[in-house]
């Protein structure tokens, strides 16, 4: 065996504990909220030493900040593959508000709570979180065919997703499907009639 191919197997183990510990993470953040997902629960979850985990992430705050990383990665690409093929507003609406309730919104969420006290885990979290919402509402136009320079289109798309994140925090302590989809079924006639007024 040559030394490149020890070197191939090597990084792909390296790569494999690397995304279990940030599914850990998320998973660990999700369930247990800030301050009982430690480095060391995240490892017994990821079924790995906790010096393992700390090769690849040396302080709690690079395992987190990578989780969010990877909670933004994930959340855009399920957006994009949720979306694809699919343009009417009901079901463009449907997509968004199940993205703000399921478990990666969830522990974005508790980063967002925990970063609102400690500043250096702010000054992280909200350009990244900047960017990953420029990329939600930009996703969301595309899957309406909206033309943003028609008035009003633009804050309708983001009240949409302000809606959307408003009601998956209402999702935290009690399950709200049953009054999101009667919302989202309201939501989407009045932001379909807002995108109509705005063709003419």
């Amino acid at each position: 065996m040559t030394h490149l191919e020890t070197r191939e197997p090597q990084q792909d183990r390296s790569r494999a504990t690397r995304a279990r510990l940030l599914d850990a993470a998320i998973d660990s953040l999700a369930e247990l909220g800030w301050a009982a997902t430690t480095v060391a629960v995240v490892a017994e979850r990821a079924g790995v030493s906790r010096g393992a985990a700390q090769h690849h992430f040396p302080t709690r705050e690079d395992l987190f900040m990578a989780a969010v990383e990877q909670v933004s990665v994930v959340r855009g690409q399920q957006i994009r593959d949720d979306m694809a093929g699919r343009h009417d507003v009901g079901s463009v609406i449907e997509l968004v508000f199940d993205l703000y309730s399921g478990r990666l919104f969830r522990a974005a969420l508790i980063m967002w709570v925990a970063a609102a006290n400690e500043p250096e885990l702010r000054s992280q979290i909200v350009p990244l979180e900047a960017r990953i919402g420029r990329e939600i509402h930009r996703l969301v136009v595309e899957a309406l065919g909206a033309d943003e320079t028609r008035p009003g289109v633009r804050e309708s798309v983001q009240a949409t997703l302000d809606l959307a994140r408003g009601l998956g925090l209402a999702n935290l302590l009690t399950d709200d499907a049953a009054r999101r989809r009667g919302i989202a079924q309201q939501w989407a006639l009045m932001l379909g009639d807002t995108l109509r007024r705005a063709q003419v």
